[in-house]
């Protein structure tokens, strides 16, 4: 079973992901409400995907990323970036630190879903 890591620091944001993503197979989720939690569930291991907000607490998203691309384990670990932040500085920031996908808030189920399919499937 592979796990689907989503980082969102609303509650009701990550139940919203997780909704959206029922439909995946043989996936699990497990969610962190700020960057540094994200870290240390990372660290345990057994992350396939990360679904990440960009604008939390203790952490901020792009650090996260940074982190996560500049340790080995976790360089290919696939990250999609889901925020608030629509500007292209915003995207090209992100793209930059190392996400692998970029979409932004309010998003359409659907579409998060096609994504995070993609980048499982893909592993």
């Amino acid at each position: 079973m592979k796990k689907i890591l989503i980082v969102d620091d609303s509650p009701t944001m990550r139940r919203m992901v997780a909704a959206a993503l029922q439909g995946l197979t043989a996936v699990m989720f497990e969610e962190a409400s700020n960057g540094l939690e994200a870290v240390e569930i990372l660290a345990r291991g057994g992350v396939a995907l990360m679904i990440l907000d960009l604008n939390m607490p203790d952490m901020h998203g792009l650090d996260v990323l940074r982190f996560v691309r500049s340790n080995s384990p976790y360089k290919s670990t696939p990250i999609i970036v889901l925020t608030t932040k629509y500007d292209s500085e915003s995207k090209q920031s992100a793209v930059s630190a190392g996400a692998t996908d970029y979409l932004t808030k309010p998003f359409e189920p659907r579409a998060l879903f096609e994504r995070v399919s993609q980048w499982v499937n893909s592993q």
